[in-house]
C-alpha cells in the first residue's frame, strides 16, 4: 500500500513539474530568435509567403523570425527537421497542402504527420487557375470538358510532379467531367508555362501567381478559376464551382505548423500572432497584390481542413492510381 501511495505521489509530482515547465516555457516565449522553416526554394510562392509573414512576425514578437529554406522530397526534409525540433515555439514550419494531406498517403515518411507536427493555423491559399495559350480554341472550361470526352487523351494538360496540386487538379477535373486528358509532367511551373506558350502542351491547372506575367503579356489566357472565388486581379474570370462544376474547388493552401508536443498555450500564442499578422494592412495588400487568398482562422478549422483534404485527395489518388515518381 505504501509503495502504491508513493508511486501515485511521484506521478502527481511529475505531472505538476511538467505542467509548471510547460507554463514557464510559454511565459518566457520568445526567449530568442525564431527559425521559420520553408520547404521550398527561394523565388516561388511558398518562399514569398514565408518572407512576407516572417517580416510581419518579427515586428509583432520583437524577435527576428529568420526564414530558412530546407528543400527536397516535396517538403519532407523540412518537415522531418521541424518534427525533431524542441516544441518551445522557436521553430515553426510553413507547410503546403500537399505535404500535410497528399504526400503521407503516397510515401513512407520518417515522421508521423499527425503525431510529430502540431497544426497552428491556415495562412493563405493560392488561387487555382486553368490557363491556355492566348489563341487556344478553348474559351471555357466546358469547351475543355467536351473535347476531353469527345476525344479521350487527345488533349494535353501540364502537371508538376506526382501528387502536386497541379496534377491532382487535372485528375479531379477528369473525374468530375468524365473526360480524359493526357497529363504531361514537368519539373516546375516555369518550363510548363514555356511549353504552353510555345504550343507544345495545351493547358494547365496551376497557381495564379506563376501565370500572371504571361497573362499580362498576352501569351496566356485565363479560362476559369478552380478556387472557391475569383481573385480581384482577374475578377471577370468565371469560377468553375459557380458555373456548373460544383465540387471542383481546389484549396491549395499553406499553413503554419510546429513540432509535435507544443503546449496549448504556445499553440494559442502562435495562432493569435498569425491572425494578427493576416489582418495587418501592409501584409493584406502584399498578399492580394500577388494573387494570394488570405485564410487565417482557428486551429480547429485548420485541422478540419486537413481532414477534409486527406479524404478528398485520397480518393483521387486511388481512382487515378497516382504513384510517387
Amino acid at each position: 500500500m505504501t509503495r502504491y501511495v508513493t508511486s501515485v505521489a511521484a506521478a502527481l509530482a511529475g505531472g505538476i513539474a511538467l505542467a509548471a515547465a510547460t507554463f514557464a516555457q510559454a511565459q518566457s516565449f520568445p526567449a530568442k530568435d525564431v527559425r521559420f522553416v520553408n520547404p521550398f526554394p527561394p523565388g516561388g510562392t511558398s518562399d514569398m509567403i514565408g518572407r512576407f509573414l516572417g517580416e510581419q512576425f518579427s515586428k509583432q514578437i520583437g524577435r527576428q523570425v529568420v526564414v530558412e529554406n530546407r528543400t527536397g522530397a516535396n517538403g519532407a526534409i523540412a518537415a522531418a527537421d521541424v518534427a525533431k525540433s524542441a516544441p518551445d515555439g522557436h521553430t515553426i514550419l510553413l507547410a503546403s497542402m500537399s505535404m500535410m494531406t497528399v504526400t503521407p498517403q503516397m510515401v513512407q515518411l520518417p515522421y508521423d504527420t499527425e503525431r510529430d507536427l502540431t497544426p497552428i493555423g491556415n495562412v493563405a491559399s493560392v488561387y487555382n487557375l486553368l490557363v491556355v495559350k492566348s489563341d487556344s480554341p478553348f474559351k471555357t472550361w466546358q469547351d475543355v470538358a467536351d473535347a476531353a470526352r469527345a476525344n479521350p487523351n487527345k488533349h494535353t494538360c501540364a502537371t508538376v510532379g506526382s501528387g502536386s496540386s497541379q496534377q491532382l487538379s487535372c485528375a479531379l477535373f477528369m473525374s468530375l467531367t468524365g473526360g480524359r486528358l493526357t497529363q504531361v509532367p514537368y519539373r516546375g511551373g516555369a518550363p510548363a508555362i514555356i511549353d504552353i506558350v510555345g504550343g507544345r502542351v495545351e493547358m494547365m491547372f496551376g497557381n495564379m501567381p506563376e501565370f500572371m506575367g504571361q497573362i499580362r503579356g498576352g501569351n496566356l489566357r485565363a479560362v476559369a478559376f478552380g478556387a472557391s472565388e475569383a481573385s480581384p486581379l482577374l475578377a471577370d474570370v468565371p469560377v468553375m464551382s459557380k458555373t456548373g462544376l460544383k465540387d471542383f474547388v481546389i484549396h491549395n493552401w499553406f499553413g503554419l505548423v510546429g513540432p509535435g508536443g507544443m503546449s496549448p498555450d504556445l499553440q494559442r500564442r502562435w495562432n493569435d500572432e498569425l491572425n494578427r499578422a493576416l489582418a495587418a494592412p501592409d501584409l493584406v495588400q502584399r498578399f492580394r497584390d500577388n494573387g494570394l487568398q488570405i485564410l487565417g482562422g482557428t486551429r480547429a478549422q485548420f485541422v478540419e481542413q486537413m481532414k477534409s483534404d486527406r479524404v478528398k485527395w485520397g480518393q483521387v489518388i486511388r481512382d487515378f492510381n497516382i504513384k510517387p515518381e
